[in-house]
């Protein structure tokens, strides 16, 4: 009777896994694409993409790679998905996805582009979605996004000289190398303001050698003639204000000081 009853327990069990599993089945959602051409996929998924619909067009591109692998077609949707990662706010894929296309695809008429587009994924990560209201500049932010925009903006500006993308490249890359001498400035005014002279001073000095001709070092200069008159080393102070005086004649930092905080530097790309 035990052994029955145990059968039967077991037996409506199995109905239920089996019924459950029917179920699930009838429930799936169909592929919508399953009788698309390669064309019609990529045509739906450049519509999403042109509406903003990213987050429609990313699996369309996607399913797009694996239908049309081997074929220009596929380079492109995966270039296309790279940037509706880009527009969609998810850096992190969107430079996975390039760096992906980079590395297969090595002689791609489309490379330029790809460096292009990475450089420009990074550039615009520098600022952040609510600089506008923190009046946040790139160089009070991590560096590593600009460091590696300016690197692919090299690689691009190096290997593809003749490119449409290499004159933007060329400008966005002068803003990055002045941001970067910023950061460093702005970190030696912050240990000024800090009463940490010998650190502002090792700061700024930083800017001074590894920069030039970059607006950043006149304010270098000025951190390290405020230390050093801080810290009561007269001589060295002197030498400080001659170097400035001589560099930029017309400084305004001699005669006022600082700039105000709310005049920044930058420009709004």
């Amino acid at each position: 009777m035990v052994h029955r009853v145990k059968l039967s327990v077991v037996s409506t069990l199995l109905l239920a896994l089996v019924a459950g599993g029917l179920v699930g089945c009838s429930t799936s959602t169909p592929d919508k694409t399953a009788d698309w051409s390669p064309n019609k996929i990529y045509s739906e998924a450049k519509d999403e993409l042109n509406s903003g619909g990213y987050d429609k067009a990313i699996p369309l591109f996607e399913k797009l790679e694996g239908r049309a692998a081997g074929t220009p077609l596929a380079q492109q949707a995966q270039l296309e998905r790279a940037y509706a990662y880009y527009k969609s706010n998810e850096q992190a894929q969107a430079i996975a996805t390039l760096d992906r296309f980079i590395k297969l695809h090595p002689a791609s008429p489309a490379l330029d582009y790809a460096f292009y587009l990475k450089g420009i994924v990074n550039f615009n990560d520098n600022l952040g979605l609510f600089s506008f209201v923190t009046k946040q500049d790139l160089s009070e932010r991590d560096q590593k996004a600009a460091k590696e925009s300016f690197e692919a903006f090299k690689e691009l500006v190096t290997r593809f000289p003749e490119s449409r993308y290499t004159p933007d490249a060329r400008q966005r890359m002068t803003y990055i190398v002045n941001s970067l001498a910023q950061y460093e400035v702005h970190v030696a005014r912050y240990y000024l303001s800090r009463g940490a002279y010998v650190a502002a001073i090792n700061r700024a000095q930083i800017a001074l050698s590894d920069y030039r001709e970059v607006p950043a070092l006149e304010e270098a200069l000025y951190i390290i003639y405020k230390s050093y008159e801080a810290l009561g080393m007269t001589q060295l102070r002197d030498d400080a204000r001659r170097v400035l005086e001589t560099s930029y004649p017309k400084s305004d930092y001699v005669a006022r000081g600082f700039k105000a905080k709310d005049s920044p530097w930058w420009k709004v790309w």
